[in-house]
Formats: structure tokens, C-alpha cells, sequence
């Protein structure tokens, strides 16, 4: 090859700069080709991989192609005239042979991928794109030479100067060309791409000029789906499970595992006997997600190699500062070097951080679905250890630890590379002066890790008492009523607070922890410099520290100032994923049911169901539950099992659905099953999606249903038909409409066998009947199929074929009903106990009868409900908000919507995705579309404490001043080396040097202590007013109100403002004046620069102000869509082992995949729009930079190479503060949203004050329980009909009073008034001389008692369910058991009063719960009880308990009692029928039935007349 000389004059030290031939000819155009010939195979692979279908040709495609192929044609004219040449004897050297032949085959290559890219359907090439470019750009050199060689010589090579020209020309059109998009290609089936940064364009101007929809959102990426990434984490962790330590315990994990892919598993297991490994979840996650994160990887490391040229170029820019003759091209080529490579460092680190987020994204999906996938296979005993609260935490806080930390993750390698280069820079810079930086670097490793190792431990500990917050907090909100009517809000408020005040001591000492750390950190490049310098200048006289040593010094100093900086972040969020990992692994690692336990396949037998030898107990380790168990039920038949409380019954049913621990025996059901549990799990879903259960609609046999099960009459008053939504827990249904629509999605699902616990009890005796008849007996729809029903109603015992008398977990006998009484065993016994009245001996009970029951009212239409414990007035409240909802959903569908659904409620559109019924329902209040205002800070910064929050702003600048008083001092020390003037005052430099950066460090410290103080403060006050709102709201919020939400404001809201926000404002503020700092000091050296900030600071907010409004309505459209995921999922968890009995498990998980996709959907965007925004925001900070560099070349006559180091150098840092800073703004305001939404829940509306000082009754009231109703009348809220009306009755202290009437005639209503759930719309209520309207609530409601129709128990002792103000000695709890009938069973515990009740009572029988819930009145012992149908789902020998101990034991009480079997109250004083909201009847029992009115008809239908 032919070398030329290579002269700098040629290049540097002239006016006319320019490139040695020989670098044109080989370098240049050499570049772009290689980049593509490594790029090609890559992008082929992917091209392969990832078809999007076929784009026709067209013109577009025709001149790219033609142009590729001309540009062959011109590179290899050029090799041809070589040879022409040579065949002339001139001789050539060879890199005239080989460049064009390299560029030639280029592109043919580049054409090929042209028309290779359309046949996969590619519509704009990035790969193509950047060669073109490159292309160009390096053609720009030889074109401006030519020019200039021409000019100068006037003889040259025509054909190879006219082919340059034609060759550049050429790519310059391929470069405009490639900037258009292709048609799309054609069998596209959506438009599924990961959207450009144009796209977002669109987006954005969107969602500035009007609120975003779920509907303007792009679609998911199919592989950001649950559908791909779930599974994919599953078979990961399923491979991990596979390896645990196996031994003679060791059982296969169930997750997605068939028989076949068992038998392997049993395999491997015992070839890894000898393995001792736990199954690794991050391992499962590395190789689930690890290769996509490693290509951010590998941009992140390519960025940290370009952070490194810039301060070589400062050195040289200072240089040039220097030299007095240097031309001023050099000076501005740097400028605009300095900026290219800013710009490229910009692109590639927001590709890397792209890939990062998307890997956060898919790691939250994964992790969801797993939990979800687990929480519905987990055994009783795993579901006992964690509770609701806990999971929903794993899922809601822990998976979002990890999407968090994806994040910053390749800090974790990148800080310590970026450490290496900056040290390896600053060592040829400084020589070895720079050990003494590393030894202040090394002896703060030690100094962070042990605070981080303390911050583990809190870490743990806090995470902790936050599980037991937000348990108590679930368990009370399930409960709200109960305390309400019992009055115990205070006693639960101490306990949350009390956990409350433990979570805020470990939140201090993490909080001053931090303060330390971040001290550390910020102080540590100083500290660095520092010793660094002073060593350098100390060490040998000869040193001199000079602008240019300094200030890339300095840069470098700066660089190493972030990765330290970071380093401590991601150790901390790598120490809170681990907690966060072993909380997720030890729950993904509990025991599953096993699905074999219960034998599916026909049984040889030919019976329906077959229990041999079986013994079951609730958990492994317990004793058993059920024991020695044979039944045999025949195929075909109805077995009736029959016995006391907690004799095993419901067990025996768990049993056969595989819910129990087999220890012994068999179980075999041919068939599928359909279940209907104790209490019945509706969905929120319509009323036909619960009865249909995921089963097709079929007209006749959906109608054939619901005339079954009674619930047509129902249907007719709801407002939406079978097309009404159904709230949270079927709030809009009474007990006996959900029990129906419970056993109507049994009889939908046409299975072979049925389990039904106990259906009847939950309605009325006449709709019991006709049920029996229609569904369950001899001749109802169910015949011919194999049917086991638990039952407490002796009425029906006759027409079954058989009946299993359950005793102590033991069969006691089977037979048929006459066999029984002829055995005169325990059966006998039993029924003999009860007088035979109960038996409906009239079967003239027909469906007319049911029709009149569910009789339609249309003046109190909406507040229909069924006798049940949810007739509650404010229950009825919320229903109508439902209805009222539900109408405007249904309006277009349902003619039977009522008057009050305006035309333009009508017309509402349904074809909008998210106005789908079930997403609108329920978010109407939560999607409120303001700005957050200014507002929302004051709040904040009052709870902070506003003058706190001014001293914390103020040391902020402090310490900014500090910061640049100690760089301006070094920006003169360097100047004296211009000066000779150095020795002489050394000491005097370094000691204002170092006094300066260590107050700066002093200053920070402080800042973080008083921010940390003012964090917790602020924390301490904000959950301080939600939690006094929350106890102080009425009862009608909760029903209107789903709890996950309330939940959500206690969790993820909270959690923001104890954690997020504040390091947020931490981060936030510091960034915020490292930019005016950057500012202050360019403007200082170049005044100039003043003129520039304008428009830029212009462009700055815009496009923040741009970003935010569309960047905010995703978050809200996020946190929106992030309810559902929890709700449903505490829904599922309630509604298990209904889910597995009728094997739906696989379409709930695609129900949950759903949401959490549509969640994601919405966060995507998000990210996008980070990306969007921080190259446009960088791209300023890279102006600054180029403003900055520029401005320092025009004035290098008057600026010292200090200042220009100065300016240039903070110049350079800003592009990182400006990103940090509007991320932190927009952080800011995401986060601040945290403030909003807690404190709209901290200002509902609240109830009246519990205690009125000067209206309080004396301590002994009522002393007689004398009960007025003055002309009283109700409503549920303003605007709406009266409930209630003109009600007047005098009731005389110990009268006993039975409350009676159809459905929707406002029986509970009444009773509840008593407690003021509802206040009065006119009229008085009396009790002894007082009006109840007058004084505190707790004053009232603790002198009334309650039995609620629902028990409801927290998690604790027995005893503080019983007396949580321990008001009361043991002996009077004792005596309380005694009476109710519980003391046997509590003295046979071993912990006896301090038996620990489980969340929701689960480990007490349903009527174990209703006896503490009489043990819990006993107690109390007021003068006024209230019964709120307290006895419909105890068994017959129960119900007589609890009767006679009433009659005994509050027989100088008044009784009010909401009857359900009109026997119980046939002896009381008097009873009151009530018809449509007023009184109808009241006298004497006797006296009723005589005057032959409404209470004769009951009784007739009930056979008591």
C-alpha cells in the first residue's frame, strides 16, 4: 500500500484543513460497510424470526432497488477503470482495487436487504437508515477535498471525479428515500409494534389537547403478554422445583404438571437424591428474562465507554485555550465533537434503558400470574399461614420492588467499570497522587455497607409490621359494620396505630441511616479531589496544578460522582428485592392440593360417589377431622347428611372435592361436580355471567333455571334484568338471592354429581319448598343425578332415599329415613328433640306463592332485598348507586330502566372497550381527570411542616453555594500556574478548598436529617387523618365503596408516602439546583451565554409541560386499571374451592392474565414517553454543552483556561441533572398523586360525633327500655323515596317484639334506624325520655346489642373478640361461653380465652361464630336487643339454644327481632307487619292470626294456622 506522509500541517496547524488520501480512500469509505456487513446477519436472523407478512412492491421499493444497483454499477466502474489503468502501466496501489470492491459488494447487500425487508414486512429499516447516513457522512470529507484539490491543481482523474460525485449523490437520495415508510404489509393481523417515538408524538399531542381513553392506548406487544411471558416464568421455576431437596417428604409441585410429566418428575427426583438445593427464584427469573435485559446490557456498556471521550476532548479544548495561534476551526470542530458524542451517548442510553423497563414490565406480569396461579392450588393449611392482606401485598408491593429495580440493575456492574476507566484517566492525569482518592473511595465501602446491611434488617422488620397493618386494616374494613354497630371503632383504631407507630420508629432509623449514606455519597467525589490534590501539589514541589489537570479531573471526578451515587441505591433496592424474593419463593414454594387425591375417572362401583376408610384432616399435622369414613351414595340418589354444629358435615364435603389432607382411605366421584357452598361466592360479574360461570347461553335451559330457583320474580325488579353487575361480594343481592343464584349456577352446569352445603337455609321456608321440589327432591330438575345435601331442615328428611347421620367426625348411621326411626338410634333421637311443626304438612306451597313473595314494589323498586342481612339500609344505599350505574349501562339493552335515566344517559355509547359495563361500574369516582394542583404540594408541605419545608429548600442552596464556591476557588488556584506564583500559597488553597467542600458536606448531611424528620412527620399525619375519616365515615361509603380500593389507599398509597415520594423530593431537589448551579456558573465565565438559557429554558418547559399532561392521564389510566388485578384476586382467593369444583381454574387465570395485560397496556406508553421526553430534554443539556464549549472558543483571548475548564465542565455535567430532574418532576408528580388520592379519602363525608359533651345520658341509660317511634320516616338519601314511613309505635321496656313482612317492606331498615346507620328524614326515635338524633353515636350504640345475621370475627384472641375495651372480668366472659353454649368447647382448647381466632373466624364453624356473636350480646347485656335474623343458617338444636337462652337471659329486655321462622316469635308480646315502608299490622300474635290479615296468610304458608 501506498503510505503517505502522514503531516499534521496537512490536517491541524492550517487554515484549510484536510484528510491524508489515504485515510479517504481506506477509512472512510470502509466504515459503513463494515457496520452493515456485522449488522446483516443479526438483523436477517431477526428478520426471520419475526414475519409481520408481505408488502407489495411498490414505487417507493422500485427506485431503492434501482438506486442499490446503479451504486454497484458506480463502485465497480471505478474497479474497472483501476484495471483499465494498469493494463496502461500506470502502476496503482492496491487500496484503489479494494475499496470499490468492498463498496460494490455493500451494496448489493444493502439492495438485498432492501427487497428482503419487504418480504417480511418490514415498513422503515433502521439498519438501512443508519448506513445511508454514515454513509454520507463520511463521504462529506472527499467531497469537500475534491473540490479543493481541484481549485488548486486544475488536472485530475475525470471518470473518478464524476463517479465520486454521481456515488454521493446517489446515497444522499437513498438517505432522504429511507426516511419515508412503506405501505403496510398485507395479512397484518393488528398493529401490534412497539410504537416510535413519532408515534408517541401523536399520543401526546392527544392527550394534551383532551383526556386520553383506554381506547386511544396502543395495544400490548405479544411478547409482553401474560400469555408468553407467565409460562415462560412457570417452566423456569417449575425446572427450579424440580431440583428441591428430594427425600422421603419431597412431593411434586402441582402446578402445571400432568401424570405423565409427573412420573419423569419422580424420576429426576430420585436421581437428585442427593441434592440439597432449594428451589432457586431468581433463577427461575435470570433465565426467564435474563437474555432480553442483557442486550440493554450491552448498550449501557457502550455508553459508559462514550461518557469517557468527553473529557479528553475538555483537555483538549482547554490546550486550545492556551495556545495563542491555534485556528479557530480546531476550537469549533471540538464544540461540535463534544456535542456529537453527547448526542450519541443520549440515544444509546435511553435504548438501554427501553430495554430495562420492558424487562421490569414483563418481570411484574410473570410474577402476578405465578402468585395468582399458586394462590388457587394451595392447600388449607398454606392458605391458613398467609393471609389475603399478605398475598395482595406479594403482589401489589413486592413484584413492583423488582420492576423498580430492573431499572437501575446493570449499575450493579456499570458503577464499578465506570470507577476502573475514571480512576485508569485520572491516573495518567495525575500520576500516583490518585491512591490517595481510592484509599478515601475504599474506606468508605465499609462505612456504606454496614449501613446497608441495618438497612437490610429494618428493611425486614418494617416490611413486617406493614403486613400486619394492612391485615388488621383488611379484616376491619370486611367488618366496619360490626364495629359500627358495637361501637368498638376506637379500640381497633389504637391497635392500628399501635402497629402504625412501630412501622414509623423502623421508618426513622432507616430514614437517618439514609441521611448518612447520602452524606457519604455526595461528599465522596469531593473528599476525593480533595486528597487527590492536595497530595498532587504536596508530593513534589514540581507539580503544578494547571487549568487543564484540574478541570478533566474534575469532569472525571464528576463521572465517578453518579456510579458512586447510584451504588448505594441499587444495593438498597437489591436488598429490599431479596426481601421481597424469599417472601415471593417461600409463598410460590407452599404445598398444593393434591388432584389426585379424589379419584375422577368411573368407578367400577357404578355408585356416584364412594368415601372407603377415609380419614381427613384440615392440615398434615393435625388430628383428624373426619374419621374412618365409608359412605357410598349410589348413582342417581340424594343422600341428606344430617347432625350438629361441627359435627363434620361441611368437612365431609371439602373432603370430596379434594380440599382436605387424605391421610388414609379413598375417594372416588364419577363424573364432574358442581358445588354449592355454605355461603354462597358470587362474582362481580352480570347476574347471567354468575349463573352461566363460563358455560354457553342456552335460552331454554337458562329459563328452565331460573324459574327453579325462584329467581324470575327477582329478575323482573332488577333494574338491568339478569343483565344487572353485581357488586364486590354481591352487594346488591340479598342472602337469599345470592344463595338462589348459587344454586342456579349448579343446576346450570348439567354435572353428574352435586354437593350442596346446607342451600336452604338462606331463604325463606316457603321458597325453601318450593326449591326442594323444583330442584333438589324426587321430582325436581336434578333427578337421575347423584345429589349430597347437607341440611338442618328435618321437613324434607322424608323424600330423600338416604341419610348419613353425622357424630364427632364419625358416620353414625345411613339409611333411609324409615330405617332410621325403626333403628331408634341417634336419627331418632335427633328428630324426636324436635317437635314435628316444623314439617310443611301443606303442600299446597306452589310458585304463585313465591311470585307474591318477590312481589314487585315500584315505589321502593330499587331498595328491593330479600329478608337478609344486606337489606341494611345503607347497603340498600349503595344498591342504588348500583342500580342507578347499572341502568345507564343497561339503558340501550333493558327497556325495564327506570324514569330517572335521562335521554342523554340513553345515548351513551357502548361500543367504547373501557365504558364495557364491568370496568365502568366500579372506577366511576376514581377516574376524575384534573390537574394535579398546586394544591396537593401545600397539602403536603403543610403535613411536612411549612417552615420545615423552607429550611430544607434553604440548606438545599446552601450547600449548591458551598458546591460552586469550592470549584470558582479551584478555577483560580489553576490560574497561578499561568502566573508562576504557586509554592508561596499551597496551603493557603488547599485549606479554602477543603473548608469549603466539607461544610458542603456538613450541609447535605443536615439537609437529609431535616427532610428525613419531615418525612416521617408527614407520613405520621397523613395516614393519622385518612384512618380517623375511614372510622369516622358512614356505613353507605363502604357499600358503595369496593374495599380493594379503600385497601389500595392503606397499601400502594401509602407506601408512596412513606417511601417513594420522599426520596423522590430528595432526589428531585438535588438535581434541581445542580442545574442552577450549572447555570450560575456558565453565565459567571461567559455572560453571553444569559441569551441562550431564554429559548432554551423555553423549549425545556414545553416539553415537559407536553409530556407531563399525557404522561400523568397514564398514570391515572394505570392506577385505574390496577384495582381490578387486586380485587379480583382477593375475590378468587374467597371463591377457591367453588373455582376448583367446577374446574374454572384455567379461565379465572386467563380473567387475571386479562387484567394484568390491560394494566400493562397502559403503563407501556409510560415508558415510551420517558424515552420520548429524555432524549428531546437531553438534547438541551447537549446544547448547553455545544453554547457553552462554543462560547469558551469565540472569547479564548479574554477567559483564563480556568474559567473555560470551569464553565465547560459543569457544562457537562447539566445533561445528567436535566434528565435526573424532569424524571424526578414527573416522578414528583406521579407520586404526589399518592397525596391526592389519600387525602380525597381523608375528606368523605363523616357521620355524625360519637360523643356529644353536653347531650351525653346518664351512665344507667335506659334504665327501662321504653322504645318510641314518633312519625318516623327514612330515606336513604336526599332525593330519593321514603323507606320508612310516618312509623309510630310506643314499645314498653320488656316487651319482646317480632318484626315481619314481605320482601323490601323495610324490616331491616328499622331495626338499623335504632342504631342511626340511617338518619331520620322526619320524625323522633325515644328511648327512655331520650331522642336518640341528640346524642353521640358510641353513646347510643353502646347501649344497644345486636345479633347479626352474618357473624363476623377479627383475627386475635377469642377473649378480644368477645371484649376488645376488656371491660369485663374472666369470670363474666366465662359465665357469657356458659350461656351460649360455647364454654365445652373453649375449656378443651389449650389456650382457653386467648384461642386465636383466624382472619374472617376460619378456624371456628359458621356456627361456632354465631355463638360468639351471642356470646358477645350476653356480654354486653343492654336493655335493648335487636335480632337481626339471627337464626337462618343455624342448624334446628342450635336455633333452640339461642332461643331459649334470649328468653331466659334477656327477659326484662326489649326484644326486637327480624323474623325468619315465624315459630320463634309465635310467643312473643307483639309483632309488627310491615307493608311497603309503613305499618300494617301490630297486636298479639293471637290476636293477628284471628283478624285473618297479612300475619295469617305467613303463618298459614308456614303451617302454624
Amino acid at each position: 500500500m501506498l503510505v503517505f506522509p502522514q503531516d499534521s500541517n496537512l490536517t491541524k496547524h492550517t487554515n484549510l484543513p484536510d484528510l491524508p488520501a489515504c485515510f479517504q480512500l481506506s477509512v472512510l469509505p470502509w466504515t459503513p460497510c463494515i457496520y452493515l456487513w456485522l449488522a446483516s446477519p443479526f438483523y436477517i436472523l431477526y428478520l426471520k424470526k419475526n414475519n409481520r407478512g408481505y408488502i407489495m412492491m411498490s414505487i417507493l421499493n422500485r427506485i431503492k432497488t434501482v438506486l442499490g444497483l446503479m451504486l454497484w454499477i458506480v463502485c465497480w466502474t471505478d474497479l474497472f477503470s483501476s484495471f483499465h489503468e494498469m493494463s496502461q502501466n500506470q502502476s496503482k496501489p492496491p487500496i484503489y482495487f479494494v475499496t470499490p470492491l468492498i463498496v460494490g459488494m455493500t451494496m448489493l447487500l444493502a439492495t438485498f436487504l432492501i427487497q428482503y425487508e419487504r418480504l417480511k414486512g418490514v415498513q422503515s429499516s433502521g439498519v438501512l437508515f443508519i448506513f445511508w447516513t454514515i454513509s454520507v457522512l463520511c463521504a462529506i470529507v472527499p467531497f469537500r477535498s475534491k473540490i479543493v484539490f481541484l481549485l488548486a491543481l486544475k488536472e485530475f482523474n475525470k471518470l473518478r471525479f464524476t463517479m465520486f460525485y454521481i456515488y454521493f449523490g446517489l446515497t444522499l437520495i437513498q438517505l432522504i428515500l429511507s426516511c419515508f415508510n412503506e405501505k403496510p404489509p398485507l395479512f397484518l393481523t393488528l398493529k401490534n409494534d412497539c410504537p416510535m417515538p413519532e408515534e408517541f408524538l401523536d399520543m401526546a399531542i392527544k392527550g394534551y389537547k383532551s383526556p386520553l381513553e383506554n381506547k386511544d392506548l396502543w395495544l400490548l406487544n405479544k411478547q409482553d403478554s401474560s400469555e408468553l411471558v407467565v409460562p415462560n416464568l412457570l417452566n423456569e421455576w417449575e425446572e427450579q422445583a424440580t431440583f428441591r431437596k428430594a427425600g422421603p417428604g419431597a412431593e411434586p409441585n402441582h402446578m402445571s404438571v400432568s401424570p405423565e410429566e409427573e412420573e419423569e418428575e419422580e424420576e429426576v427426583l430420585l436421581s437428585k437424591w442427593k441434592e440439597v438445593r432449594q428451589p432457586s427464584f431468581l433463577r427461575a427469573l435470570l433465565r426467564a428474562f435474563g437474555p432480553y435485559f442483557l442486550i440493554g446490557s450491552a448498550f449501557k456498556l457502550l455508553q459508559d465507554l462514550i461518557t469517557f471521550v468527553n473529557p479528553q476532548l475538555l483537555r483538549l479544548l482547554i490546550d486550545f485555550t492556551k495556545q495563542t495561534n491555534a485556528p479557530l476551526w480546531w476550537g469549533y470542530s471540538l464544540a461540535f465533537l463534544m456535542f456529537g458524542t453527547s448526542l450519541l451517548q443520549t440515544l444509546i442510553l435511553h435504548q438501554h434503558f427501553q430495554y430495562c423497563f420492558v424487562t421490569g414490565m414483563r418481570l411484574r406480569s410473570g410474577i402476578i400470574g405465578a402468585i395468582y396461579r399458586k394462590a388457587l392450588a394451595i392447600t388449607n393449611e398454606a392458605k391458613r399461614s398467609s393471609t389475603v392482606g399478605e398475598v395482595v401485598n406479594l403482589m401489589s408491593v413486592d413484584a413492583q420492588r423488582f420492576m423498580d429495580l430492573t431499572t437501575f440493575l446493570n449499575m450493579l456492574w456499570s458503577a464499578p467499570l465506570q470507577i476502573i476507566l475514571a480512576l485508569f484517566f485520572l491516573w495518567q492525569n495525575l500520576g500516583p497522587s490518585v491512591l490517595a482518592g481510592v484509599a478515601v473511595m475504599v474506606l468508605l465501602i465499609p462505612f456504606n455497607a454496614f449501613i446497608a446491611m441495618k438497612t437490610r434488617t429494618y428493611q425486614v422488620e418494617q416490611m413486617k409490621h406493614k403486613d400486619d397493618r394492612i391485615k388488621l386494616m383488611n379484616e376491619i374494613l370486611n367488618g366496619i359494620k360490626v364495629l359500627k354497630l358495637y361501637a368498638w371503632e376506637v379500640s381497633f383504631k389504637e391497635k392500628i396505630l399501635q402497629i402504625r407507630q412501630k412501622e414509623l420508629t423502623v421508618l426513622r432509623k432507616t430514614a437517618y441511616l439514609s441521611a448518612l449514606s447520602t452524606m457519604a455519597w455526595t461528599s465522596a467525589p469531593f473528599m476525593v479531589a480533595l486528597t487527590t490534590f492536595a497530595v498532587y501539589v504536596t508530593v513534589d514541589e514540581k507539580n503544578v496544578l494547571d487549568a487543564e489537570k484540574a478541570f478533566v479531573s474534575l469532569s472525571l471526578f464528576n463521572i465517578l460522582r453518579f456510579p458512586l451515587n447510584m451504588l448505594p441505591q441499587v444495593i438498597s433496592s437489591i436488598v429490599q428485592a431479596s426481601v421481597s424474593l424469599k417472601r415471593i419463593q417461600d409463598f410460590l414454594s407452599h404445598d398444593e392440593l393434591d388432584p389426585e387425591s379424589v379419584d375422577r375417572r368411573n368407578n367400577a362401583s357404578g355408585n356416584g360417589a364412594d368415601v372407603i376408610n377415609g380419614t381427613f384432616s384440615w392440615a398434615k399435622q393435625d388430628q383428624a377431622t373426619l374419621d374412618n369414613i365409608n359412605v357410598m351414595v349410589p348413582q342417581g340418589s340424594l343422600l341428606a347428611v344430617v347432625g350438629h354444629v361441627g359435627c363434620g358435615k361441611t368437612s365431609l364435603v371439602s373432603a370430596l372435592l379434594g380440599e382436605m389432607e387424605k391421610q388414609e382411605g379413598q375417594i372416588s366421584i364419577r363424573g364432574s361436580v358442581a358445588y354449592v357452598p355454605q355461603q354462597a361466592w358470587i362474582q362481580n360479574a352480570t347476574l347471567r355471567d354468575n349463573i352461566l360461570f363460563g358455560r354457553p347461553y342456552v335460552e331454554q335451559r337458562y329459563r328452565c333455571v331460573l324459574e327453579a330457583c325462584a329467581l324470575t320474580p327477582d329478575l323482573e325488579v332488577l333494574p338491568g334484568g339478569d343483565q344487572t353487575e353485581i357488586g364486590e361480594k354481591g352487594i346488591n343481592l340479598s342472602g337469599g338471592q345470592r344463595q338462589r343464584v348459587s344454586l342456579a349456577r349448579a343446576l346450570y352446569s348439567e354435572a353428574d354429581v352435586y354437593l350442596l352445603d346446607d342451600p336452604l337455609s338462606a331463604v325463606d321456608a316457603h321458597v325453601a319448598k318450593h326449591i326442594f321440589d323444583n330442584v333438589i327432591g324426587p321430582e325436581g330438575a336434578l333427578k337421575g343425578k347423584t345429589r349430597i345435601l347437607v341440611t338442618h331442615g328435618i321437613s324434607f328428611l322424608p323424600q330423600v332415599d338416604n341419610i348419613l347421620v353425622m357424630v364427632d367426625g364419625r358416620v353414625s348411621e345411613m339409611g333411609s329415613y324409615q330405617d332410621l326411626l325403626k333403628q331408634n338410634g341417634a336419627f331418632a333421637e335427633f328428630l324426636r328433640n324436635y317437635s314435628l311443626e316444623d314439617i310443611i304438612e301443606d303442600d299446597e306451597v306452589t310458585v304463585s306463592l313465591v311470585d307474591e313473595e318477590e312481589e314487585e314494589f315500584p315505589e321502593d323498586a330499587l331498595s328491593n332485598h330479600t329478608d337478609m342481612v344486606d337489606n341494611e339500609p345503607v347497603v340498600n344505599e349503595a344498591r342504588r348507586q348500583f342500580m342507578r350505574y347499572t341502568c345507564i349501562f343497561n339503558a340501550s339493552r333493558s327497556a325495564s330502566c327506570f324514569g330517572f335515566v335521562t335521554s342523554a344517559f340513553t345515548s351513551t355509547s357502548h361500543d367504547d372497550k373501557f365504558g364495557s359495563r364491568q370496568t365502568m361500574l366500579l372506577f366511576f369516582r376514581d377516574f376524575m381527570i384534573y390537574n394535579v394542583k398546586f394544591k396537593v404540594y401545600w397539602e403536603y408541605a403543610k403535613a411536612v411542616g411549612p417552615f420545615l419545608s423552607l429550611f430544607i429548600c434553604f440548606l438545599y442552596g446552601c450547600q449548591s453555594a458551598a458546591s460552586i464556591g469550592a470549584n470558582f476557588w479551584l478555577s483560580e488556584w489553576t490560574n497561578d500556574a499561568q502566573h508562576n506564583r504557586t509554592q508561596d500559597q499551597v496551603s493557603m488553597r488547599v485549606g479554602v478548598y477543603a473548608a469549603l467542600g466539607i461544610s458542603q458536606g456538613v450541609l447535605v448531611m443536615f439537609s437529609s436529617f431535616t427532610l428525613a424528620l419531615g418525612k416521617i412527620q408527614a407520613a405520621r399525619k397523613l395516614h393519622q387523618t385518612l384512618l380517623d375519616n375511614k372510622f369516622h365515615t358512614p356505613q353507605s361509603f363502604f357499600d358503595t365503596t369496593p374495599i380493594g380500593r379503600i385497601i389500595n389507599r392503606f397499601s400502594k398509597d401509602i407506601y408512596v408516602i412513606d417511601e417513594v415520594l420522599p426520596s423522590t423530593i430528595l432526589m428531585f431537589l438535588g438535581t434541581f439546583f445542580a442545574s442552577l448551579s450549572t447555570m450560575i456558573v456558565i453565565i459567571c465565565s461567559t455572560p453571553i451565554f444569559a441569551l441562550v438559557i431564554g429559548p432554551l429554558a423555553l423549549i425545556y418547559f414545553f416539553v415537559q409541560r407536553f409530556y407531563v399532561a399525557t404522561s400523568r392521564q397514564l398514570k391515572r389510566l394505570e392506577s385505574v386499571s390496577r384495582s381490578p388485578i387486586y380485587s379480583h384476586f382477593s375475590e378468587t382467593i374467597t371463591g377457591t374451592s367453588v373455582i376448583r369444583a367446577y374446574g374454572r381454574n384455567a379461565a379465572f387465570v386467563l380473567m387475571s392474565d386479562m387484567k394484568v395485560d390491560e394494566n400493562q397496556k397502559s403503563y407501556y406508553p409510560g415508558i415510551v414517553s420517558n424515552r420520548w421526553l429524555g432524549v428531546r430534554i437531553e438534547f438541551i443539556g447537549n446544547c448547553i454543552v455545544l453554547f457553552a464549549a462554543l462560547l469558551a472558543v469565540i472569547g479564548k483571548d479574554k477567559l483564563s483556561p480556568g474559567l473555560v475548564g470551569l464553565s465547560v465542565s459543569y457544562a457537562l455535567q447539566v445533561t445528567m441533572s436535566l434528565n435526573w430532574m424532569v424524571r424526578m418532576t414527573s416522578d414528583l408528580e406521579s407520586n404526589i398523586v399518592a397525596v391526592e388520592r389519600v387525602k380525597e379519602y381523608s375528606e368523605t363525608q363523616t357521620e355524625a360525633p360519637w360523643i356529644v359533651t353536653d347531650k351525653q345520658p346518664p351512665p344507667d341509660w335506659p334504665p327501662k327500655g321504653n322504645v318510641e317511634f314518633a312519625d318516623y320516616s327514612v330515606r336513604y338519601r336526599e332525593g330519593l323515596d321514603l323507606v320508612l314511613r310516618n312509623i309510630s309505635l310506643k314499645v314498653e321496656g320488656g316487651e319482646k317484639i317480632g318484626i315481619v313482612g314481605r320482601t323490601g317492606a323495610g324490616k331491616s331498615s328499622m331495626t338499623l334506624c335504632l342504631f342511626r346507620l340511617l338518619e331520620a328524614a322526619d320524625g323522633e326515635i325515644v328511648i327512655d325520655e331520650v331522642k336518640i338524633s341528640e346524642i353521640g353515636l358510641h353513646d347510643l350504640r353502646s347501649k344497644l346489642t345486636i345479633i347479626p345475621q352474618e357473624p363476623v370475627l377479627f383475627s386475635g384472641t377469642l377473649r378480644m373478640n368477645l371484649d376488645p375495651f376488656e371491660k369485663y372480668s374472666d369470670e363474666e366472659v366465662w359465665k357469657a361461653l356458659e350461656l351460649s353454649h360455647l364454654k365445652r368447647f373453649v375449656s378443651n382448647q389449650t389456650s382457653k380465652l386467648d384461642l386465636e381466632c383466624c382472619e374472617g373466624g376460619e378456624n371456628l364453624r359458621y356456627k361456632q361464630e354465631q355463638l360468639v356473636c351471642l356470646a358477645r350480646a350476653l356480654l354486653r347485656k343492654t336493655r335493648i336487643l335487636v335480632l337481626d335474623e339471627a337464626t337462618a343458617a343455624v342448624d334446628l338444636e342450635t336455633d333452640d339454644l339461642i332461643q331459649s337462652t334470649i328468653r331466659t337471659q334477656f327477659e326484662d329486655c326489649t326484644v326486637f327481632t327480624i323474623a325468619h321462622r315465624l315459630n320463634t316469635i309465635m310467643d312473643y308480646t307483639r309483632v309488627l307487619v310491615l307493608d311497603k315502608g309503613q305499618i300494617a299490622e301490630f297486636d298479639t300474635p293471637t290476636n293477628l292470626i284471628a283478624q285473618k290479615g297479612i300475619f295469617y296468610g305467613m303463618a298459614k304458608d308456614a303451617g302454624l294456622a
